[in-house]
């Protein structure tokens, strides 16, 4: 308990220049309650994880709940200022909260195994155990096992499947299945492992559960988290999330590339920036963590969201619950147009200024809940939890219902009033999300708004690097072009496993060819640093001894551009001076003499764009040539990305290289969709495809497509409502390949 307040008091004085009255109060309060509900050894492992992780060098978040706690804050646990933010600890831990915490703490994929390692080390294989989880029956996978059972084929059972919610259409058999899948269904399947859970007891774990050893190489409960919570084991959700690796990498590329040490958990500084602000405004966040989907960058273009606080909100007004109820739309009238707030109930506008009298998070529901019906902040959050579902007492929370509405009375509030504000609670809590959590999102996001800002092409290489994200790779390499870089093919003398960056040169990776052995690729790594760089592709050949298809793999893919030699003639050389039994594999040795100058003489080959454009998506997965040069068709007439504004309801004709597609479900249940587009200057075009059009005109894959619609305005954002579309052919590759 001393260990636990000299460190937040030390926290203390690093997080905060100026110390007030309110800020000592608030982390007397928060140590005094974890005291009092014995967590005092839940915070002292979380600070020694992330100690361990700073030690290490290793970039992480602290996100959830967690982030409500000053007490977190000042250990480092979490990067949220609850103090700024108006977080509530009680929606953390209060005194009626039985369960042990629970911090949720992210680290980059590439580092998460070793925190594993070192919990299970420091705390020992004897109190130390992942979390079990158990995968349950769901209704059509349950019908394909009985059918399974019953004997039928593969077609009666898809027939029986998709013909699930009409079963009287259903044989004899059928119906036997479709009884019985709906008897088993929810039940147990198969046990699991946790996504990021571990469990450390006081007491051996074998007091609570025998373990199972996965392939992971640690020991897991037969359990899962609801079990944990009830029996009050410490839960610790160890994470991992690309974004984390990005963010890691960008800091280092930007040190070795221009030799500046970026400090990225200066926040404060972040917050002030000018050029994240003109970041969010355009919308120009791909890579971004949270905010570089389609629908999160044109929410931030709407509303005009400019500044910390104001992603906080929209980090949890984009989530799926909140924007179909109609909140988002709202939020952004009240934040863009001041009359609009006048709208606000007077109570509401009251406790929530900060979002304009608009609930938008669950901490929201504390708010009125103590402000404005009396309750305290801890049977505010068992209200909160019990209309949220995660209530575990129905008598509890009853109880405080009636101490709402006697509240309420006893304030002077009519029936009506109270009723009406409860209806509101009531109608948000199910869908709501924590401000806590939304703040953790906007603090990553910052992080990486920053280093996009100002380290574009260092921060677009490490995002193809770290393989994840909302687009696929093609399109963060598309990203890295618009940002300025020189985005080359991968080269034998250039490139790493990864892709590498040299001041605005970036070389893809040797790794990102798919058919190339990965053995054969730090084999080529280690010969390059041991012995320098290749001279020639015979020189390669002679040091390397490549079999004939890893060769003709890494000329296809460019890898020997830098000889100026054409890729046909190359590939003639292959042929005639691979040794064939070189070629096989079969030869380890070194070759006794180098051949120099080729011993025949090649004809000139004419070269095409086109069949680097086929190689590449062969080899790459995708083109690094502009993809409107891949277009078999006669563009007519249209318009760019950058003339819809002057176009408003009107029609217009466009092209667009298909990006990405978001399919959803209008109020009645129809599929809809929506798209995202680059034109020929790699600009962003969104679409808006309703029921009758996306049935009439699917999308038909990776291609150019030409859009006809009405553009539709929307607070400054421009989309396309449309009315027809086709996909154009693609240019046959000239060699004749499919």
């Amino acid at each position: 308990s001393r260990l636990l307040e000299a460190l937040a008091r030390n926290g203390l004085q690093y997080r905060y220049s100026r110390l007030t009255d309110e800020i000592s109060e608030r982390l007397a309060r928060e140590l005094d309650l974890i005291r009092q509900k014995d967590f005092v050894t839940y915070f002292l492992i979380s600070w020694d994880i992330v100690r361990y992780a700073r030690q290490r060098g290793y970039f992480y978040v602290g996100r959830g709940s967690g982030a409500n706690s000053l007490v977190a804050y000042c250990l480092g646990i979490t990067d949220v200022d609850p103090i700024e933010l108006d977080l509530y600890f009680e929606r953390f831990i209060n005194l009626y909260r039985d369960s042990p915490p629970d911090f949720d703490m992210d680290f980059s994929w590439k580092d998460r195994e070793d925190v594993t390692r070192y919990i299970f080390e420091k705390h020992g294989m004897e109190h130390t155990a992942l979390l079990g989880a158990y995968n349950t029956f769901q209704f059509r996978a349950t019908i394909r096992e009985l059918g399974k059972v019953f004997g039928l084929p593969k077609e009666d059972i898809d027939a029986l499947v998709s013909r699930a919610e009409t079963p009287a259409s259903a044989d004899e058999i059928g119906q036997l299945i479709l009884k019985y899948s709906a008897y088993i269904q929810g039940f147990p399947n198969y046990i699991s492992i946790h996504a990021g859970g571990i469990l450390i007891s006081a007491q051996s774990i074998y007091n609570y559960s025998a373990t199972f050893m996965p392939p992971k190489g640690f020991p897991t409960v037969f359990f899962d988290m609801h079990i944990a919570e009830d029996i009050g084991l410490y839960k610790f959700d160890i994470l991992s999330q690309r974004g984390l690796g990005h963010i890691r990498d960008a800091v280092e590329y930007v040190r070795e590339n221009q030799g500046i040490d970026v400090d990225i958990h200066d926040i404060p500084r972040f917050k002030r920036d000018k050029k994240i602000k003109q970041l969010m405004e355009t919308g120009h966040t791909m890579g971004c963590f949270y905010v570089e989907s389609p629908a999160m960058r044109q929410l931030l273009r709407k509303s005009g969201c400019t500044d910390y606080i104001s992603l906080v909100a929209a980090s949890s007004i984009i989530r799926p619950g909140v924007a179909r109820s109609g909140m988002m739309q709202e939020f952004i009238k009240r934040y863009r147009f001041p009359e609009a707030r006048t709208k606000a109930h007077p109570v509401l506008l009251e406790i929530l200024p900060e979002t304009f009298g608009v609930m938008v998070y669950q901490e929201d529901v504390i708010k009125v809940a103590h402000y404005f019906a009396g309750l305290s902040l801890a049977e505010a959050d068992v209200l909160r939890r019990g209309m949220s579902g995660k209530s575990r007492s129905k008598e509890e929370f009853q109880r405080v219902r009636e101490a709402f509405f006697a509240n309420c009375a006893e304030k002077g509030y009519s029936e009506a009033l109270a009723q009406e504000v409860w209806f509101q609670i009531e109608s948000f809590a199910g869908y709501s999300f924590s401000k806590a959590h939304s703040a953790s999102y906007a603090v990553e996001s910052f992080q990486s708004l920053y280093l996009k800002a100002h380290y574009p092409l260092e921060f677009m290489c490490a995002v193809i690097n770290n393989f994840g994200g909302f687009y696929k790779t093609e399109f963060y390499v598309h990203g890295a072009r618009m940002s300025g870089a020189e985005v080359l093919t991968p080269c034998v003398n250039h490139s790493d496993a990864l892709c590498c960056i040299t001041g605005k040169r970036i070389f893809i990776g040797l790794a990102f060819i798919e058919s190339l052995e990965q053995t054969f690729v730090w084999q080529l790594l280690q010969e390059r640093q041991q012995h320098g760089v290749f001279q020639d592709m015979e020189d390669f050949v002679a040091r390397m001894q490549p079999s004939l298809t890893q060769l003709k793999t890494l000329v296809k893919a460019g890898a020997f551009t830098f000889t100026g030699v054409s890729k046909k003639e190359l590939l003639w050389r292959a042929h005639l001076q691979v040794d064939a039994s070189v070629a096989e594999g079969t030869v380890e040795q070194g070759v006794l003499f180098k051949t120099t100058t080729a011993p025949f003489a090649l004809p000139d080959f004419s070269t095409d764009i086109l069949e680097d454009a086929y190689d590449q998506m062969a080899l790459l997965g995708f083109t690094m040539v502009p993809p409107f040069l891949l277009c078999d068709a006669v563009l007519q007439p249209h318009i760019l990305a950058a003339d819809l504004s002057r176009y408003s309801g009107k029609e217009v004709r466009v092209y667009g290289y298909l990006v990405t597609i978001k399919p959803t479900r209008t109020v009645k249940g129809d599929r809809m969709c929506f798209g995202t587009f680059i034109d020929e200057k790699g600009h962003w075009i969104d679409t808006t495809h309703f029921p009758k059009i996306a049935a009439a005109y699917p999308f038909r894959g990776r291609g150019i497509y030409e859009i006809v619609g009405t553009v539709d305005e929307a607070y400054g954002v421009y989309a396309i409502n449309v009315s027809f579309m086709q996909r154009l052919p693609d240019k046959p590759d000239p060699r004749g390949d499919t």
